[in-house]
C-alpha cells in the first residue's frame, strides 16, 4: 500500500453459507426462552413476586408454570445472550484482522456498532418495551470493547472470574441474611419491586407509559449492562470462547462443552429450586426472604446462560455433517435475524398486552401468558423461515449493518 493510499475496507457480516449453525441455533432458542421471560411483565393488575414479575397466585397451571420459568428462565437468560453478543464482537474482530483490515478501523466498526445498538435500543424503550437490553448490551459491549478485546486470554479469565467470585459473595450475604430472618427471627422489611419498574404495563395513557419506559430503561442499561456484573462476564467469557473457536467448530471441543452444559444446567436448575418452592408456596417458611433468591438467581443464571449455550454447541455437533431437519433449520434462520426477531417480540406483545393497547395481558394467567409467548415466537420463526427462503435478512439486521459498514467508514 503506497502512502495516502486508503488501507483494506471493513468487511461486512458474514453471509449465510459462511456462518456457523451452532451461534445461530443458540439465538434463535433463546428469543423463545425470552419471550417466555418477558412476558410476565405485562400480567399487570394483580400482587407480584417481591424478587420478580410473576404473581403471587394462579391456578395450579398457573403455579407450576411460575415455578418452570423461575427456574429454567429468569435470569438465565440473559447471560446466554451475554456470552453469543461477546462472542460476536470477537467474531468481527477476526474477520477484520483475516481481511487485512488495521485494527484501529476495525475497532471503529466495533465502536460504530455499539453505538448504535445503544440507540436501537432508546428507540425500542421509547415506542414498545423498557425492559429493552440492546442499549444495555451496547454499553457493556462498547466499555469491554475498549478495556478487554486486546488484552490476553488470561486476563479475559482472571476478570471473568473476579466477577463470578463478586457475584457469589454476593448471594452469599443475601442468604446469610435470609438465615437470619427466618432462624433468628431478625426483622425486615419487605419491600418488592419498585413501582415504576412494572408501571408500563398498567398505564392507559401510551403517553404515560411512554415516560415510564424512559424512567425504567436507563436502569437497565446500566445495571444490567455493567454493574449487575453477569452481563459483563459472560461476555468476556463470549470473547475467550471465539478466540477458539468454540461454537464453529464444536466437536472438536466436546470436550469443554459437555461438563459445561451438564454442570451449567445442574447448577442453573437447582439454584433455581428454591426460589420457585418459596414462590409457589410449598416452602411457605422463606416467603418472607423471597427477596434473597435475587442475588442466587444472578450467580446460578450465570452459570445456566452459558450451560444453555453448550448444550446448543452439543446439538449443533451432532448435526454436523448431516442435513439438519426443518426444525432446526427453522430456528436457526431466526437467530440469523436476531435482532428482527427480539424487536419483532415487542411489536406482537406491548399493544395487545399492555394496558394502554388491548390489555389483554390484565386477562391472562401465568400459563395463558406462556401460551402466548411460545405463540409469538412461533410467529417470528414464521417469518423468518420466509425471509429465509426469499434470500432477504432481517430489516433491523439490514439497517444495522448499513449504519454501521458505510462505505469510507
Amino acid at each position: 500500500m503506497t502512502a495516502g493510499q486508503p488501507g483494506p475496507q471493513p468487511v461486512g457480516p458474514l453471509g449465510t453459507a459462511e456462518r456457523a449453525p451452532a451461534p445461530d441455533l443458540a439465538r434463535g432458542a433463546m428469543l423463545l426462552l425470552i419471550a417466555l421471560a418477558n412476558t410476565p411483565f405485562y400480567l399487570y393488575g394483580r400482587a407480584h413476586s417481591e424478587a420478580g414479575f410473576h404473581p403471587v397466585d394462579g391456578s395450579p397451571v398457573d403455579r407450576v408454570v411460575q415455578a418452570a420459568l423461575i427456574i429454567g428462565v429468569d435470569m438465565r437468560v440473559y447471560p446466554m445472550f451475554a456470552f453469543l453478543f461477546g462472542y460476536g464482537l470477537a467474531v468481527i474482530r477476526r474477520r477484520q484482522a483475516e481481511a487485512g483490515v488495521p485494527d484501529a478501523r476495525a475497532f471503529a466498526v466495533l465502536r460504530r456498532r455499539n453505538l448504535w445498538l445503544i440507540a436501537f435500543g432508546l428507540v425500542h424503550a421509547l415506542l414498545l418495551w423498557g425492559g429493552d437490553v440492546l442499549g444495555a448490551y451496547g454499553l457493556c459491549g462498547l466499555v469491554l470493547t475498549w478495556l478487554f478485546l486486546r488484552r490476553s486470554d488470561r486476563t479475559l479469565l482472571v476478570w471473568s472470574a473476579l466477577g463470578t467470585v463478586v457475584l457469589t459473595a454476593f448471594a452469599a450475604f443475601s442468604l446469610y441474611g435470609a438465615w437470619a430472618v427466618v432462624v433468628e427471627g431478625v426483622p425486615v422489611q419487605g419491600g418488592g419491586l419498585p413501582a415504576f419498574v412494572t408501571a408500563s404495563a398498567s398505564a392507559t395513557d401510551p403517553l404515560t407509559a411512554a415516560l415510564d419506559r424512559m424512567l425504567l430503561w436507563p436502569f437497565i442499561v446500566l445495571g444490567q449492562g455493567l454493574f449487575g456484573v453477569a452481563v459483563p462476564v459472560a461476555m468476556l467469557l463470549g470473547v475467550w470462547a471465539a478466540r477458539r473457536r468454540v461454537l464453529e467448530r464444536p466437536a472438536e471441543h466436546r470436550r469443554l462443552l459437555w461438563p459445561a452444559a451438564v454442570v451449567g444446567v445442574a447448577v442453573g436448575w437447582l439454584g433455581g429450586l428454591p426460589h420457585a418452592l418459596a414462590h409457589v408456596g410449598v416452602l411457605p417458611e422463606l416467603g418472607t426472604v423471597v427477596w434473597a433468591f435475587t442475588a442466587v438467581q444472578m450467580v446460578t443464571g450465570l452459570v445456566c446462560g452459558i450451560g444453555y449455550v453448550a448444550v446448543f454447541g452439543l446439538l449443533a455437533a451432532r448435526l454436523e455433517g448431516r442435513p439438519p431437519g426443518r426444525a432446526a433449520s427453522a430456528v436457526t434462520a431466526l437467530g440469523r435475524r436476531s435482532m428482527t426477531g427480539y424487536l419483532g417480540q415487542s411489536v406482537l406483545c406491548a399493544p395487545v398486552l399492555a394496558a394502554w393497547g388491548l390489555g389483554v395481558g390484565g386477562l391472562l394467567g401465568s400459563a395463558g401468558m406462556a401460551v402466548y409467548a411460545v405463540g409469538v415466537w412461533t410467529v417470528t420463526v414464521a417469518v423468518a423461515v420466509a425471509l429465509e427462503r426469499a434470500g432477504r435478512t432481517g430489516p433491523a439486521e439490514q439497517l444495522l449493518r448499513r449504519l454501521v459498514y458505510r462505505p469510507g467508514r
